[in-house]
């Protein structure tokens, strides 16, 4: 319907309102806060494996010190060099494909090798667990929002909507070919898993485990669980660098346009199109939620209220766009929807299904993780939910006119005729 740049923020813009618009937009850049710091703490553990110390995976010191040294880094270098370019593809390719395939083939092998093994997370699984609120599966709710942060995400392939011949077509079929096979590596790959990791030993942030069991089960040298975790550890410091400029540019564009207090300088970039004091500002603010990790007792703890925070404050994000499709078929009724998913009824029946969806998974997740964790994740969603909407009843129209005349732009008609 909205073929062109903008992404979600255009898209409840045009649905909602320019409140809600800029509400969205913020919302995908302080998810990376607890987000950022959930990826980094991978980095602890693949570098306690890498140099032959398994024991500092645990530990909620060393995991603190590789997250604030890592992410000051990666922060400093996207200001002085184009990141992104750099090491997109370097990214992909040892942060992403490589730990799925050695994964995939390490855990079939081991699989082959000795079967269910009784010890392990699969091994107590009973088929009764399966179903919902049974005495197996109850406790696992406390994972289900993490679960779905997998797949939060997925609507930003539709910015590339303009490039494809028939994107009516193939665009849904992409997508649901997409979600088809992150389903089933995902659960193939946590089959794997839940067979090598004896029960009660899992850690939550460590994606080298799973292979480094498996490779003793196989019999095979022990440094290749090395090389893996330094391979993986080099593709995940680069997505993080490239992360870490990515998300901010959504910032930087709202400061030029005055949503911003000129004196925060985010809508100042350098030759790199990329904004000093917005990556300053979001390592310190990542640096503060990195404190959890000696804050709360347990890696694991502090991983999962981490990935939890995230994937609420997306939830958020993506309510506001069901909203905004029930609002523009009342609105726009005459529109033309390439994708239009059938009568009014019907969208009604999936948006109402989506949101009491999303709220009871929330609250499950919430439920499930104690009252302690669960005010901290409340805590944090409603502050950076709020602060937006703050920013926005104190905006001034002065701010548009200070950051145009800062960067030079003509503000005034004789200005405008000037540079005609």
């Amino acid at each position: 319907m909205l073929p062109r740049a903008g992404g979600p923020e255009l898209w409840v813009n045009t649905s909602l309102s320019e409140r809600w618009g800029f509400t969205t937009s913020w919302l995908l850049w302080v998810q990376m806060f607890p987000g950022m710091v959930m990826v980094a703490s991978v980095i602890a553990p693949l570098l306690a494996i890498t140099i032959s110390h398994d024991s500092l995976a645990t530990s909620s010191t060393f995991t603190l010190v590789c997250i604030l040294v890592v992410y000051w880094i990666v922060s400093i270098l996207n200001i002085f060099f184009d990141m992104a370019r750099l090491g997109g593809r370097v990214g992909v390719m040892f942060g992403v494909y490589l730990p799925v395939a050695v994964m995939f083939l390490l855990g079939i092998a081991a699989f082959i090798k000795t079967g269910i093994r009784p010890h392990s997370y699969l091994g107590h699984f009973r088929m009764s667990d399966l179903l919902p609120l049974s005495k197996g599966s109850v406790g696992t709710l406390s994972f289900f929002a993490a679960i779905a942060f997998i797949y939060s995400g997925i609507e930003m392939s539709s910015v590339y909507l303009p490039r494809l011949k028939h994107p009516e077509k193939t665009y849904s079929r992409g997508i649901f070919m997409a979600l088809i096979f992150m389903f089933a590596f995902n659960t193939i790959l946590a089959l794997a898993f839940a067979n090598d990791v004896p029960k009660g030993t899992i850690q939550l942030n460590n994606i080298a485990q799973a292979p480094t069991i498996s490779l003793q089960i196989l019999g095979l040298p022990s440094w290749i669980a090395n090389v893996f975790a330094a391979s993986v550890l080099i593709g995940v410091v680069v997505q993080l660098s490239a992360w870490a400029s990515g998300p901010s540019k959504t910032i930087t564009d709202s400061a030029q346009r005055g949503d911003y207090p000129p004196f925060l300088r985010f809508w100042k970039t350098n030759k790199f199109d990329v904004a000093p004091t917005v990556i300053v500002t979001q390592a310190a603010i990542i640096s503060i939620f990195a404190l959890l990790f000696i804050l709360i007792p347990g890696v694991n703890s502090a991983f999962l209220l981490l990935v939890t925070a995230t994937a609420v404050l997306y939830i958020v994000v993506y309510v506001l766009m069901a909203i905004g499709i029930l609002r523009l078929r009342s609105t726009q009724p005459d529109t033309a929807r390439p994708f239009k998913m059938g009568s009014d009824r019907t969208a009604w029946i999936i948006i109402v299904v989506f949101l009491v969806t999303a709220a009871a998974s929330t609250f499950a997740t919430l439920w499930y993780q104690g009252l302690t964790h669960a005010a901290a994740i409340v805590g944090i969603t409603v502050v950076l939910t709020v602060a937006p909407l703050i920013i926005v009843h104190l905006r001034k129209e002065s701010w548009r006119s200070e950051v145009q005349k800062a960067m030079g732009t003509p503000t005034t008609p004789r200005e405008k005729e000037k540079v005609l």
